[in-house]
């Protein structure tokens, strides 16, 4: 499965699925400057592994609508030996990087425009604390749960809000120079 989002295309496109609702290959082709033969294949792919199923509410039978099977993606680490597995997850955590790294830096370059109050809402900080695995992966679950535990906001003053968990060994300190 984690081979289907390993292509930053289709992350982007589930991304632009569940942020702004059903959409056709056409609309999501536009928004992402490919053709609509690609943007059809990569959903094809993305709904042969149950990210993305078919709106059947929308559209005719010119019109094919799609929507996010799902409202977020999380992972595990395989077991010892499944080094197939690893090699999936270590690609589609490649696309994940780039695609966050490219969220962030809009973000930034919007913060300007931003009315002050949504300004003072975000962060962009980071913590180092010194952990043992077990209560690194405890702390990670802990600040999963907080977000998925959040209700969302129907007030008018309401906006789509992203919170991105990056959460590893410090690079270069455990895993040798990179």
């Amino acid at each position: 499965m984690l081979r289907a989002l390993a292509h930053p295309v289709r992350l982007r496109m589930l991304g632009l699925l569940r942020a702004d609702g059903p959409a056709t290959a056409t609309t999501l082709a536009t928004r992402l400057g490919l053709n609509t033969g690609a943007t059809s294949y990569h959903l094809r792919q993305l709904a042969q592994h149950g990210f993305v199923v078919e709106d059947s509410e929308r559209g005719n039978g010119r019109d094919r609508w799609w929507r996010a099977a799902h409202r977020s993606t999380r992972t595990d680490e395989p077991g010892p030996g499944e080094a197939e597995a690893q090699e999936n997850l270590d690609a589609y955590l490649q696309a994940v990087a780039t695609i966050h790294t490219e969220q962030l830096q809009r973000a930034v370059e919007e913060r300007p425009l931003l009315p002050p109050e949504w300004r003072e809402a975000e962060t962009f900080s980071d913590w180092m604390v010194r952990l043992t695995p077990k209560r690194a992966r405890a702390l990670v679950d802990a600040l999963a749960a907080v977000v998925e535990d959040v209700e969302e906001d129907d007030a008018e003053e309401a906006a789509d809000f992203t919170v991105q968990i990056s959460a590893f060994p410090q690079p270069g300190r455990l895993g040798g120079e990179s």
